[in-house]
């Protein structure tokens, strides 16, 4: 269970993170992607966070993770220049796919039928 101060700290940190990543994906001159940052889950002693982002196409998230991921020095720097006044110490961060998108996608199609489990049971 999340503290107020947790949920203080992944607010500004989700805005900061969010911020950095699309000024970097313009700077590479990436075209067509959305990334956006879903989730962040701060440990109790705010040493490190896990980042949940959100990419769309959903076919370009495992090489938008790897290019964030490997990036995640300089992504910690920029926070901690952008939040000096937040925080005393920027957590290290863990990046993950959310993919819930994909997966609330899955269920419409099954409900509406397209993907139907149980029509495609043998017989």
């Amino acid at each position: 269970m999340e503290n107020s101060r947790q949920k203080k700290i992944s607010k500004v940190l989700q805005k900061d993170i969010a911020e950095i990543i699309q000024e970097n994906l313009k700077k590479q001159g990436t075209k067509g992607v959305l990334v956006s940052v879903t989730k962040i889950d701060v440990s109790v002693d705010f040493s490190f966070a896990k980042v949940f982002l959100s990419v769309f196409p959903s076919a370009m998230s495992k090489q938008i993770l790897k290019e964030v991921s490997s990036s995640s020095g300089s992504i910690k720097h920029r926070v901690a220049q952008k939040a000096k006044n937040q925080l005393r110490k920027v957590p290290s961060f863990v990046f993950y796919i959310d993919d819930s998108l994909d997966y609330i996608d899955h269920i419409e199609a099954s409900l509406k039928g397209l993907d139907n489990p149980i029509k495609k049971q043998p017989k």
